[in-house]
Formats: C-alpha cells, sequence, structure tokens
C-alpha cells in the first residue's frame, strides 16, 4: 500500500529588534497578508498559528527573538510557488532588514503523512537532524529538490546583486 504525503516546513528567524520594535513594523504590519495568500494558495494544508494568526509568540525558551513558521503543503511544488511568486516574495526579499544571518541552517523540509499536522518540537528535530546529517529524504533544504527552479533563480539573481 502507498501512503499519500504532504510536505512540512520549518523556517525559523532571528528579529534583529523586538518584535515591537519599529524597525521591524514592515514586517509585522504584513504578517496577516502573507499569511492569508499562504492560506488562499494552491496546495496550501495548514500553518502553525497562535490566538493573534500567527506563531511570532511561539518563541525559543532560549532567545526570544527566534520565530518559528511551520506549514504543510500538498507537494514542494506549492510550497515553492507561494514563496516565490506571491506577496511572500516581497518580504522575502527584504529579510536583511529585519532577521540577522544564521549560522546554521534555518530551513527545512520533510515529507509527512496527510493529515499529520506536526508540532513546534518534531519540526525542531527535523531542523536538527538536517545540521547535522545533511540533507536526506526524511529533512532536507531546497538545495536537495532537483526542480526547485524558482529557489535557483532567486538564489543567482540574489548573489549577484
Amino acid at each position: 500500500m502507498i501512503r499519500k504525503q504532504h510536505l512540512a516546513e520549518l523556517n525559523v528567524a532571528r528579529l534583529r529588534y523586538e518584535i515591537t520594535d519599529p524597525r521591524i513594523a514592515d514586517f509585522v504590519n504584513n504578517l496577516d497578508r502573507v499569511n492569508a495568500a499562504a492560506e488562499r494558495s494552491s496546495g496550501f494544508v495548514w500553518r502553525l498559528k497562535d490566538e493573534a494568526g500567527n506563531a511570532t509568540s511561539m518563541t525559543s525558551e532560549n532567545d526570544p527573538l527566534v520565530i518559528p513558521n511551520l506549514s504543510v503543503w500538498t507537494d514542494v511544488t506549492s510550497l515553492e510557488n507561494f514563496v516565490f511568486k506571491t506577496v511572500h516574495k516581497r518580504i522575502y526579499d527584504r529579510r536583511a532588514e529585519w532577521f540577522e544571518v544564521m549560522e546554521r541552517m534555518h530551513f527545512v523540509m520533510w515529507p509527512v503523512d496527510v493529515g499529520h499536522e506536526p508540532t513546534l518540537v518534531e519540526a525542531l528535530q527535523k531542523l536538527d537532524y538536517l545540521n547535522t546529517h545533511g540533507s536526506t529524504d526524511l529533512a532536507f533544504g531546497w538545495d536537495h529538490v532537483k526542480d526547485a527552479n524558482l529557489w535557483r533563480s532567486a538564489r543567482c539573481s540574489s548573489t549577484a546583486a
């Protein structure tokens, strides 16, 4: 029997300033718009959110400036289209204004059974696995997805700038 699977993703970022700081107001003010775009996107299944409708309050106890983004998609193409072909791309292009460069991988994808909503603990374990073992079919980054052409294009254009 072949099990149908979806794709989970976790992206953690470390804010340059506290979430209430005016220097990241553009990021905070666009969260609802970007999250709504995700939920309307083809292939979107689920995302982690708190009472405010996002996950910014689910910070790390060790570092309250680290915020997560955890979601599930039907497939990697749907996620890639959302990231690089919607309003998300405009926010993504400005990430250096609001987030520090992280020393370790901060983004991971992995397969999940249909209907499974991963916990933040599970997602962080997948990120740790990726940072320890590198990309495998159990936990991987965009570089592991041979058809991730939008990611490759975005990466090339950001390094050329």
